[in-house]
This record gives structure tokens, C-alpha cells and sequence, in this order.
């Protein structure tokens, strides 16, 4: 079998630094490193919304990602560094961008900021 050994980086990642978020958090930038098509460590993971074996989803500093495949498990996630590791096969892996909602303030509270 050949050793494949894929490696997709965001543009926001900046090698040595790290760039702060609009909430005021920390951010170190999104990374997904792919082994074999069997193996994947992915940082910049803000949350885990849902795993099984046949779909992990999660919110990461790019946007929703969700990872569809055969035999997925998540092996390790040390969620205050937004790092995971991830054994399987993947078959498809997207990504969608999340909005905010949206929220209306009143006149008085834009004013007395």
C-alpha cells in the first residue's frame, strides 16, 4: 500500500504565531493532517457536535466541518489546545460556514455602550 500523506492548512495559520478572534479568544489557526487515509489529527477544533462511526461533526476556527466515512472514532481531543485524532476511513469530508445569529439591540443599548 502506498503511504499517502496529506496535509490541507487554512490561510489563517501563520507558522510561530498565533492571531487573536473576534470573541477575544485565543486562535492557532486550523490544520487537518491525513495519514493513509486512515489516520487524521485536526486542530483549531472549537467544539464536537456529534460523532458515530459513520459521521463526525464540528465547529472549527474555519467554519462546520463534517467528516462522513466508514469505522470513525475519535481517539483522542484535548479540546483546550482544539486538537483531535481521529481513526477510520474517510469519504468525505466538507466544510460549511456558520453564521451567527443575528442579534437586535435596542436603541438605549446602543447608545449607552
Amino acid at each position: 500500500m502506498a503511504d499517502y500523506n496529506h496535509t490541507i492548512s487554512s490561510m489563517s495559520s501563520v507558522t510561530g504565531s498565533s492571531a487573536a478572534g473576534s470573541s477575544g479568544t485565543t486562535r492557532h489557526g486550523h490544520r487537518l493532517s491525513m495519514n493513509d487515509r486512515a489516520w487524521m489529527h485536526i486542530s483549531g477544533v472549537l467544539e464536537v457536535i456529534s460523532f458515530d462511526p459513520e459521521e463526525i461533526i464540528l465547529d472549527t476556527e474555519e467554519g462546520r466541518m463534517q467528516i462522513s466515512g466508514t469505522g470513525l472514532q475519535v481517539k483522542q481531543l484535548v479540546i483546550e489546545n482544539g486538537e483531535l485524532e481521529i481513526e477510520g476511513r474517510p469519504d468525505t469530508i466538507s466544510y460549511t460556514d456558520v453564521k451567527k445569529p443575528v442579534t437586535t439591540s435596542s436603541i438605549f443599548s446602543r447608545i449607552f455602550r
